[in-house]
């Protein structure tokens, strides 16, 4: 059984016609007394432990099984505070998974009440400046003489512009990551992406994820765009809200880069 998430007394009704990894309708199972685990039935033949890790391993699978298990999460999250499972968290059967479950309950709760009626938002910023001070790469001598030297003084000031706007973008994303998180309950701060991930050209320097009550969310949204307006070096990208993957805290749920489990239990 394929772990998507666990949520708090769900109506199993909410969830009809929903289809989870493999393709096959979800089921919610009842840990304890007010725990409801979200799960689909997989053939253990593509999703057991051996099958799971060359699967992860194909970018195709991955995604198609990335987009159907995001999508059961975003469908629970509507109905209440959800904690996401880690990507490819699958159990033999349902007592496998009711064992592995029930002995955590206050651990699950205490999580749940953390995230109850709050999202989660990430914020990203680029910097919009190159490595590189705009045509340092293209510096040439042009001959004649001490032309040599004058490539060399040319250069040697173009990388310190590049190191210098390096710097201001790295210290414009702790600035930026201060101030969000003063105005969040909770924050994270995430590896950046590199550029093959994140699809933009500008260098990612802050890759952060803050938990915020709906009620915060206007006011997070104007610091954005006032920090923004702060620091011109950065190119600020706000994003959400999503469910909480970033601040359920337990070892089987979801981390915010989407890395995956692929464990038989």
């Amino acid at each position: 059984m394929w772990l998507h998430a666990v949520t708090r007394q769900l109506p199993a009704d909410r969830l009809v016609g929903l289809t989870g990894a493999g393709g096959a309708p979800v089921e919610v199972v009842r840990i304890g007394d007010d725990l409801d685990a979200v799960v689909a039935p997989v053939d253990l033949d593509e999703y057991g432990e051996a099958a799971l890790h060359r699967n992860l391993g194909d970018l195709r699978w991955l995604e198609a099984a990335a987009s159907a298990h995001h999508r059961v999460i975003e469908a629970v999250w509507r109905f209440g505070p959800t904690l996401p499972a880690r990507l490819a968290t699958v159990y033999q059967d349902g007592p496998a998974l009711r064992a592995g479950l029930h002995d955590r309950q206050a651990e699950f709760g205490a999580a749940l009440d953390r995230v109850t009626d709050r999202a989660e938002w990430g914020v990203k910023a680029y910097s919009v400046r190159a490595a590189e001070a705009p045509g340092a790469a293209s510096v040439q001598p042009s001959g004649g003489g001490g032309a040599g030297a004058e490539y060399l003084r040319r250069r040697r000031t173009a990388l310190a512009a590049g190191e210098a706007a390096r710097r201001a973008a790295a210290e414009g994303a702790e600035a930026v990551h201060a101030a969000l998180s003063g105005q969040a309950e909770a924050a994270r701060r995430h590896r950046p992406q590199d550029r093959s991930l994140s699809g933009v050209p500008d260098p990612m320097v802050l890759n952060g994820a803050y938990l915020l009550s709906a009620g915060r969310a206007a006011d997070f949204a104007e610091l954005v765009r006032e920090l923004g307006t702060r620091h011109p070096v950065l190119r600020l990208e706000l994003t959400g809200p999503w469910p909480p993957y970033s601040f359920a805290a337990l070892d089987d749920t979801a981390t915010h880069d989407g890395s995956a489990d692929g464990a038989l239990r």
